[in-house]
This record gives C-alpha cells, sequence and structure tokens, in this order.
C-alpha cells in the first residue's frame, strides 16, 4: 500500500523561505514519480513541480521557477520542495501526489498521479 504524507508548511513573511517534506511509503519503484500540487481557496489545483524517477528529470510550473526546487532522498524515500522568495500568492494547500507511471507531458497534471496525500497549509503573510 502506497502511502505519502506531507509535512513542513506553515505561516512564513514574504520573501521568507519553507521546505515541505514528503514521506512515501511502499513506493520504491524506479519509476514513477513524486509530484507537488497546490490549491488556493476558490481557485483551481495547480501543478507546481514533479521529480521522475526514471531519470531524474524536474519540472516546474511557470510561476515557481527559479524559485523552488524538488529534490530527493533515496535513503529516506522522501521528496522535498524547498520554497524560496515566498510570495503571498504562493499561499494555498500543498499536496503531495506519487504517480506509479508518469507520462513526462503530463507530469503537472493532477489526473495523472495515483496516490495523494492530505495536504499541509502554506501562508504567505506579514
Amino acid at each position: 500500500q502506497v502511502q505519502v504524507v506531507e509535512s513542513g508548511g506553515g505561516l512564513v513573511q514574504p520573501g521568507g523561505s519553507l521546505r515541505l517534506s514528503c514521506a512515501a511509503s511502499g513506493f520504491t519503484r524506479d519509476y514513477g514519480a513524486i509530484g507537488w500540487f497546490r490549491q488556493a481557496p476558490g481557485k483551481e489545483r495547480e501543478g507546481v513541480s514533479c521529480i521522475d524517477f526514471k531519470d531524474g528529470s524536474l519540472y516546474y510550473a511557470d510561476s515557481v521557477k527559479g524559485r523552488f526546487t524538488i529534490s530527493r532522498d533515496n535513503v529516506k524515500n522522501t521528496v522535498y520542495l524547498q520554497m524560496n522568495s515566498l510570495k503571498p500568492e504562493d499561499t494555498a494547500v500543498y499536496y503531495c501526489a506519487a504517480a506509479l507511471l508518469l507520462h513526462p507531458i503530463r507530469a503537472l497534471i493532477g489526473k495523472e498521479y495515483d496516490y495523494w496525500g492530505q495536504g499541509t497549509q502554506v501562508t504567505v503573510s506579514s
């Protein structure tokens, strides 16, 4: 049984940083991917970033390029999302999700993912 659990959300001032963690249990495949998504109140879910386990490819939404970095710790089976230069518009519930097989062209499409975490709140405010 695959489980993904997010942690690391919180309140941060604009310009600050946070690191989110996604611990994946039962998911040690060489294929597949872990993605980060977010949903702000009244808005649709948005794909933020993804790491493809097959070849290590990284994907980012245009809105976070240059500010967010996704990485993986193979020993801990954990994927991180380092978020720098945070803006109020980054405020959302952030979700981690696991895909058993990733189609790169659809890397940031939520429907491609099979298992989802419960979400962690990120609030950027002064």
